[in-house]
């Protein structure tokens, strides 16, 4: 059995979608039991945990062949990074206690960075369960494009898009939630030894230009970022 956390969005769900479909059993790890109907339909067995609380997840992780952590991500964090701290506490508690047989952990392409930024929630992750003593990978995914979507009212109505991503005509590494979703199912479903990171990125870079360009291809209308 797999125990996947954040089964309610798109990676998470994508992960967990993709190992019933491989026939293999999943446990979905929830805060609200109110969302967990639709997975309790597909045939998950259901376990209600918050990420902060390592009683609750320490059941949730209890006799599953692999565990999938998806950790939230605090936009605004307080200076140093208390409210992801509490949670790589709980986490990295309920994984040995509960000692499932390997873990998969979402982090992102960046985590490496020396500089404090809001990625240095994935590095303190990292930092904690390389320590695990059970196999760790840890999946660095590229810049999600469906981040693109927060674009379409701007590029509709304004002719514009914001970017966090500069320069605009630097292509960056990209992938899509699904792809994510794929590989963190078959990674779940591999055998290795010790800890190990896999970076993944789409099949071509993409500018915030090109972002652009695509907006304004599909909206007939000029659109810059």
């Amino acid at each position: 059995m797999f125990a996947i956390t954040g089964i309610t969005g798109k990676v998470g769900g994508a992960v967990a979608s993709r190992l019933l479909a491989a026939g293999q059993p999943v446990r979905a790890v929830l805060r609200d039991v109110a969302r967990a109907g639709p997975w309790a339909e597909l045939g998950c067995e259901i376990a209600i945990a918050r990420m902060e609380d390592a009683a609750s997840l320490t059941a949730a992780f209890e006799g599953a062949k692999g565990v999938f952590i998806l950790p939230p991500s605090e936009f605004d964090p307080e200076p140093g990074y208390p409210e992801a701290q509490a949670v790589i506490d709980a986490v990295s508690k309920a994984i040995v206690k509960a000692r499932p047989e390997k873990v998969v952990c979402l982090s992102t392409i960046g985590a490496q960075a020396q500089e404090s930024n809001l990625l240095t929630q994935r590095t303190l992750m990292e930092l904690a369960l390389r320590k695990m003593p059970m196999p760790v990978t840890f999946l660095r995914p590229a810049w999600f494009m469906e981040n693109a979507a927060w674009d379409v009212a701007s590029a509709r109505d304004d002719g514009a898009i914001a970017s966090y991503l500069l320069p605009l005509d630097k292509p960056v590494p990209m992938v899509a939630t699904a792809d994510v979703g794929r590989m963190a199912a078959e990674l779940l479903q591999q055998t290795w030894d010790g800890v190990r990171i896999v970076e993944l990125e789409g099949p071509r870079r993409v500018s915030p230009n090109d972002l652009a360009s695509t907006f304004a291809r599909v909206l007939d209308r000029p659109v810059r970022a």
